[in-house]
């Protein structure tokens, strides 16, 4: 990946192992936008987009970008949130139309401004992307668990319950739409385990394999 041309680098993450946390800092030393799930369904529902508003707002004289812009008012408050993992998770399993419609919007960004995504099935949708990186963030489950009890505030069996259904969905709606698996290797240009290692300085070995 050139860092000096129009870029994307996506990360695919497992829940709880930090890897939006990760996403996040990567943008800010690279100085480029950082979209992921909150941010694109923000935008999904404040045009309660479809392929066809999609269509009908990209002919617009003036960009429909400004737009998307003003409605990225999701902070680390929500992204923390039960709700941003259990029942927000919901549309993973989605119907077609609405899997078109996020993959008009994910390549809408790619080919607008160089940025850091993450999920939202970006790793798949924008594999064909002449400049980008692909980025697995994984970690042992028993992180995971900690992370999410800390972060949400729950039980171990809780955290237990959701990594699985999430682990779960979003599995299959990788299986669904793109034939492959969201854990398949070769779906990506780096895979990193994060055990032992700060979100910091996982961003800074990204930067480090860029350069």
């Amino acid at each position: 990946m050139n860092k000096n041309e129009k870029f994307v680098i996506t990360i695919n993450r497992e829940l709880g192992s930090g890897g939006r946390t990760v996403g996040r800092i990567l943008a800010e030393k690279l100085g480029v936008p950082f979209y992921d799930k909150a941010l694109i369904k923000a935008l999904e529902e404040k045009y309660h987009l479809d392929t066809e508003e999609i269509e009908r707002l990209k002919s617009r004289k003036r960009s429909w970008w400004a737009d998307f812009k003003r409605v990225m008012t999701v902070g680390e408050d929500a992204a923390n949130s039960a709700a941003y993992y259990t029942g927000a998770d919901a549309d993973l399993l989605t119907t077609e139309a609405l899997f078109k419609a996020e993959k008009e919007i994910l390549m809408g960004i790619a080919e607008e401004e160089s940025c850091v995504i993450a999920g939202r099935s970006a790793f798949f949708i924008l594999n064909a992307h002449p400049n980008h990186l692909s980025v697995l963030i994984q970690a042992p489950i028993e992180y995971r668990i900690e992370r999410l009890m800390k972060k949400q505030k729950i039980s171990w069996k809780d955290a237990m319950k959701t990594i699985n259904k999430v682990d779960k969905m979003r599995e299959e709606y990788v299986k669904n739409y793109a034939n492959t698996s969201r854990y398949d290797s070769r779906n990506y240009d780096l895979v990193i385990n994060m055990d032992g290692k700060t979100e910091e300085q996982v961003a800074n070995l990204i930067l480090s394999y860029i350069d």
